[in-house]
């Protein structure tokens, strides 16, 4: 079992920057993958990025280049820092993992979510 507790969201300007901050606790978290999610209401949650437990690191076409991802194994946190947001980037922000191994970087099928956090750019 898996928690997982997002943080960092807010308001900023098209062009700003944010940092989310994923807290995971549970057992042997260094073997996980995790993945960000958002979600814009009315649409369905999609895949952002993930970082696998090699520390490989995968994006959408949308924010390549904009955002990264990195984790912190011995804090237990996953981190995606977003620079250069623009106005489509406002949604809820989920963090996630699963269990069908660290090294898999999927797009669907996680087991375990956060509650999100929610970004807004708008000026």
């Amino acid at each position: 079992q898996v928690q997982l507790a997002e943080s960092g969201g807010g308001l900023v300007q098209p062009g700003g920057s944010l940092k989310l901050s994923c807290a995971a606790s549970g057992k042997n978290l260094d073997d996980y993958a995790f993945g960000w999610f958002r979600q814009v209401p009315g649409k369905e949650r999609e895949w952002v990025s993930c970082i696998n437990n090699g520390k490989g690191t995968f994006y959408d076409d949308s924010v390549k280049g904009r955002f990264t991802i990195s984790r912190d194994d011995v804090s237990n946190s996953v981190y995606l820092q977003m620079n250069n947001l623009k106005p489509e980037d406002t949604a809820v922000y989920y963090c996630a993992t699963h269990r069908m191994g660290g090294n898999y970087c999927p797009i669907s099928q996680y087991d375990y979510w956060g509650q999100g956090t929610q970004v807004t750019v708008s000026s």
